[in-house]
């Protein structure tokens, strides 16, 4: 990747580095994916947040605005932060379908998934790891 990229413009290292090789790398894969929908969509909410504050605050006695009054900056702030949470809540949305998504792979596919060995679920309990 060169010095002058774009973020946001390349795969995302944390997901195309799992290659499908079976059924643990699309596990993988979703929870990942996931995890990422999930710290996303905390970011949206808590920028919405911040957002709403900074552009009171920055807009309280504009001039300009100062002339619509103090509710229209309010009414246009609300308008602007909209977006940002409803891009929260379509990433929380993301999250859920790789929950889906995983539970759809192995309902289609269960008959080909390697069957779990029993013996290796019994032994005791690592308290070290």
């Amino acid at each position: 990747m060169s010095t002058d990229a774009k973020p946001g413009r390349s795969r995302i290292p944390e997901l195309s580095s799992i290659p499908f090789g079976g059924p643990s790398a699309i596990t993988q894969y979703a929870q990942v994916g996931r995890h990422l929908s999930r710290d996303l969509a905390e970011e949206f909410a808590l920028g919405a947040d911040e957002l709403y504050a900074v552009l009171i605050r920055s807009f309280k006695g504009h001039p300009v605005l100062s002339l619509l009054g103090a509710p229209d900056v309010r009414m246009r702030a609300r308008r602007v932060v909209k977006r940002l949470q409803r891009a929260a809540e379509l990433q929380k949305g993301a999250g859920v379908e790789l929950v889906k998504f995983h539970a759809q792979f192995r309902k289609e596919f269960v008959e080909v998934l390697p069957k779990a060995n029993p013996e290796k679920r019994r032994g005791e309990f690592n308290w070290k790891d």
